[in-house]
Order: C-alpha cells, then structure tokens, then sequence
C-alpha cells in the first residue's frame, strides 16, 4: 500500500516551521509537546526523509523539510478550500470590511482569495480608508469588519499583529541627509505621522512635510523617486525602499498594534471572513464558523 499524507501530520509540521519551535507549535494545534514530537516522527517515517536538523539553537528544517514546507502548505490550503466548500456551500450575504491600504497589498490578497473561492456567492465590499476614517465608518455602522492600526496599550478590538514601524527612504537616493529632512506621510490624524512628527520634535531635527497622501501609493510615490522619506511598517516596504536606523540619526519609533473590530449584531458571514482574517494575519485561532454555529453567531 503507497504511503498517505495525513493532514493533521502536515498541519503540525507547518504549525512547527511557523510557530518557530515545537513548544508553541503544540499550544497552537492543541496538544502536548511530547504529541507533536510523534507526529513529526511518524511523518519522517511516512516519507523515510529526516524533516528538522536539531543543534544547538534548537531545530532547523533539512532540505527534505524544506521541499515538503511548499507542498504541505498548497495541501493544506485545497483540503480546507475543499471542506468550506463541500461543508457551507450556502453560505450567503455581504461583508463590508474597512482598512488602511497599507495592508491591502500586504495582508489582504491571499485572505480575500481564499474566503471567495470557499464562498462564492458572498458579496465583499472593501473600504481603503486611513484608520480613523475606518474607525468613524464602523461607529457609523456602515462596516461590518474593520482593520485598525493603533498604538500598543491603547487597543480596543482584537490584536491581530504588532509591527515595527520604521523610517524608510529609496535604496538610491539620499532624502535623508536632507536639512529640513523632507517627509512624505499621511494625513492628519493618522498614528504614524503623529509618531514621526513627535520622535523628530523631540530629537531638535528642522524638517518640512513635502508630500501628504491618504494612499499608500501616494506616499511611496515620493519616497521612491527619492524626495522624500516616510514612516511605515517594516512589513510593507517594497523593493527599493529601505530602512532608516539609529545609526543614520532617526529616533527608533513605536510598534503599531494592528487590530480587528467588529459591527454591532456581526453576521455569520462576517464572523466566518473574520476567522479567515485572524488565520492570514497568523493568529492562533479557532477554524472558521461552521454551518451549526451560525445560529449561535446570529443570537
């Protein structure tokens, strides 16, 4: 008999590669430390392939673990595709949702296109608004989800990530050493300006805002053509934007905290794209709402 590919084996192991160790592996696919070891030790003899080196800084994927990371994770994503769409094929409704397009580019394509092909007759409605204009929207009740960035401490809606927000200029041009530095940031109200304004105030450095955007697009338009500098999250910076440090004389700013928040009386269907959010973003969640859930949900 051809040997099979358990699921739950591979699921254990991507959990293993992306959780950095088998310790928090175990808390995110709920079992003992000592349950995931064997999982991985019955995998290993599944494919007769060792998958982790271990050393002395604790365990590193082989090359065999490496070319079974990107087959494991295509599997994965068509076994739960599959099941969604067999399981909830009536699933139906609208979901407006609001974010900043900083993460749009980022974070957003992969969630959309997996929520979609899973539930094709539900209707998504994406708002690309800076956090405080998402924020007003939600208070308004005119979005059913909503992405927010905020400063750590202060959040109010569900943490899904925290990043660090760093200056960034183009790899070829030298805005930088500019006096007044020359910023290219969002509008007013949003975090990071205030961030950048406040850190530069502080540290006596002159500077001028040349360019205000309320698009992300708008903002990188100055930055990569070398005009200006900007502040964003690290995570977000395309090719040929880098970052700026300490040792070019920036001060080191906050972290932002990047939430998810919900509408008064969330429907099943937004809290079903809800989980494939907090799944995209990497939190340790349950899997999202089935078909004799949506009663509870709804209540």
């Amino acid at each position: 008999m051809s040997p099979q590919l358990d699921p739950d084996l591979l699921r254990t192991f991507v959990a293993i590669v992306d959780a950095g160790g088998f310790t928090q592996a175990a808390k995110q696919v709920h079992r003992t430390q000592s349950a995931v070891s064997m999982q991985v030790r019955r995998l290993e003899e599944i494919l007769d392939r060792a998958l982790f080196q271990r050393d002395g800084r604790g365990v590193q994927l082989s090359p065999d673990g490496e070319a079974l990371l990107g087959y494991a994770r295509r599997l994965l994503k068509l076994h739960d595709e599959a099941l969604a769409a067999l399981t909830r094929p009536d699933l139906t409704g609208s979901v407006r949702i609001g974010t900043p397009d900083d993460y749009v580019d980022r974070f957003l394509p992969g969630i959309l296109t997996r929520f979609a092909r899973a539930f094709p007759r539900v209707q998504l409605e994406v708002h690309c608004e800076p956090s405080t204009n998402v924020r007003r929207l939600l208070t308004e009740e005119r979005l059913d989800l909503a992405l927010i960035t905020c400063t750590p401490g202060t959040e109010t809606g569900e943490v899904l990530r925290r990043e660090p927000v760093v200056w960034a200029g183009a790899e070829r041009h030298l805005a930088h050493e500019c006096e007044p530095l020359p910023l290219a940031l969002f509008q007013p109200g949003c975090c990071f300006r205030e961030w950048a304004l406040a850190a530069l105030d502080g540290q006596g450095r002159p500077y001028r805002i040349a360019y205000t955007s309320a698009s992300i697009s708008g903002v990188l338009a100055a930055v990569t053509t070398g005009l200006a500098v900007t502040v964003l999250c690290r995570s977000v910076l395309p090719a040929g934007v880098r970052p700026l440090g300490t040792d070019e004389g920036f001060p080191v700013l906050p972290s932002a905290s990047i939430t998810l928040h919900r509408g008064r009386g969330v429907s099943a269907v937004a809290e079903c794209l809800a989980g494939y959010i907090r799944e995209g973003f990497g939190v340790d969640a349950p899997p999202p709402v089935s078909l004799r859930d949506r009663e509870s949900l709804v209540a």
